[in-house]
């Protein structure tokens, strides 16, 4: 009887044993993995997340994975010896969904590091600013993400709809709001201001769709299902940028939502009861006003002769214009990175990618791995250490290693970041805190 039970007892825990041995072994290759990660990116300096990001309080750390498996990005937060750790900061977005995971508060999200401040505007949980009346949501208050500038976008305006409705005298000539920015926070923003019935108008200096649209072709854009009014839950999780695009244009028709571009906002000038709004073109009155911009502000320029050149330009909206042309592309970001690699995909280009540093220690994994490979193609060609010094309407010069070459110039792209409009914000009024690792 004795030899039965035992051999019962080893039909059932030799399995048993193997299971646990092999997660366990799997637990472990992961863990190693997720420790080389975070290794090379630390040896590669890419240890500065772009806005809110997670730190973990390792003491509080159970090592349970909720939080890697509620990252949407993955590969970002991973388990090494038992605890969570940030193992790739440069690709957190500020998603948030692993501190709503954590069910022992061992997350918290904070702006910016000890060594990198970021200044984020003094912003009520109604998203009203320090100057009654003046609004702020989406990126420009630290969150980037599509779903997040969304929510944000239609809650300032439902605050917004609160104070409409308590007012007693009203001014048709004066709009109850105006949106200022065209992207994910300013698209739902006035979907939400028509829903309230509130008279509205969306200002947009560039083309429609915000940061996003400087995203270069086909990339992917990550957001989560999101429920908009007058629209309902849209279920994008991982889109492309074209289609997201699409998808906008197509609600800002169907809604007939009034939305005006071309229109630099100068200035906003309070006058008391309402605030006037001055663009590049034009004058409106408002009540309230929303800045939905975003926090790259105006293009970073290089200051070098020959930059008002038609040649230049600081966004790249499609690799194929440049079909059989010489191209040069200056920045380290990925928006530079990514930029050059497609134009260098098409047929008979030659493209120099210039950036001023000696390595490219901002950029996303998945493209260091790519630009690696592309680099060695005959039609590519890397100058670090480089900086222009000249453009003409035929050629461009670059000093490198104290050395100036020129080479044909049929079209330059200036991917180098953008001036942040801390200035802007200052002259209306608005007061910043520059965040060093703190919420």
């Amino acid at each position: 009887m004795a030899n039965d039970n035992m051999y019962l007892w080893l039909i059932y825990a030799i399995p048993l044993i193997s299971i646990v041995a092999w997660l366990k072994l799997k637990k472990q290759k992961k863990g190693k993995y997720a420790q080389q990660m975070l290794s090379e990116n630390q040896e590669a300096g890419m240890t500065e997340p772009a806005s809110l990001h997670p730190v973990i309080d390792l003491s509080r750390c159970v090592g349970s994975g909720a939080c890697v498996s509620a990252c949407p990005e993955k590969q970002v937060i991973a388990i090494i010896d038992h605890k969570a750790h940030l193992v790739n900061p440069t690709s957190c977005i500020g998603h948030g969904a692993c501190a709503a995971a954590c069910a022992h508060d061992a997350i918290t999200l904070v702006f910016g590091t000890e060594t990198r401040g970021v200044d984020i505007p003094n912003v009520a949980p109604n998203f009203e600013t320090n100057v009654p009346g003046i609004y702020i949501a989406g990126e420009l208050g630290g969150m980037g993400l599509v779903r997040n500038a969304s929510i944000q976008g239609q809650e300032a305006i439902n605050d917004i709809a609160k104070r409409r409705n308590t007012r007693k005298n009203s001014n048709d000539q004066i709009l109850d709001v105006i949106i200022i920015g065209a992207g994910p926070a300013g698209i739902s923003a006035s979907l939400a201001a028509k829903n309230n019935k509130l008279s509205y108008l969306t200002l947009e200096q560039e083309s429609m769709g915000g940061t996003v649209a400087h995203f270069p072709r086909n990339k992917i854009v990550m957001t989560s299902p999101v429920n908009l009014p007058l629209i309902g839950k849209v279920k994008f999780s991982e889109v492309k940028k074209e289609k997201l695009i699409e998808f906008w244009e197509k609600t800002i028709t169907e809604q007939a939502l009034a939305i005006k571009t071309g229109q630099y906002v100068e200035d906003i000038i309070n006058k008391g009861d309402y605030f006037e709004v001055k663009t590049s073109t034009n004058t409106f009155q408002s009540r309230t006003v929303l800045l939905a911009i975003g926090r790259r502000g105006t293009p970073r320029k290089l200051g070098v002769p020959g930059e008002e050149s038609n040649k230049v330009v600081y966004q790249l909206k499609d690799p194929e214009q440049y079909v059989n042309q010489q191209v040069t592309v200056v920045g380290g970001g990925d928006s530079a990175v990514e930029a050059a690699m497609s134009i260098a995909e098409q047929p008979g280009t030659q493209v120099i990618l210039s950036y001023r540093g000696d390595a490219f220690s901002r950029i996303k994994p998945a493209n260091r791995k790519k630009l690696a490979s592309i680099s060695e193609q005959n039609n590519f060609q890397l100058m670090l250490n480089s900086n222009v010094v000249k453009i003409t309407e035929s050629t461009i010069t670059i000093e490198s290693n104290g050395k100036q070459q020129s080479f044909p110039n049929d079209g330059i792209i200036v991917a180098a970041g953008g001036i942040l409009p801390t200035g802007f914000l200052q002259r209306i009024g608005i007061k910043t805190e520059t965040k060093y690792g703190t919420a």
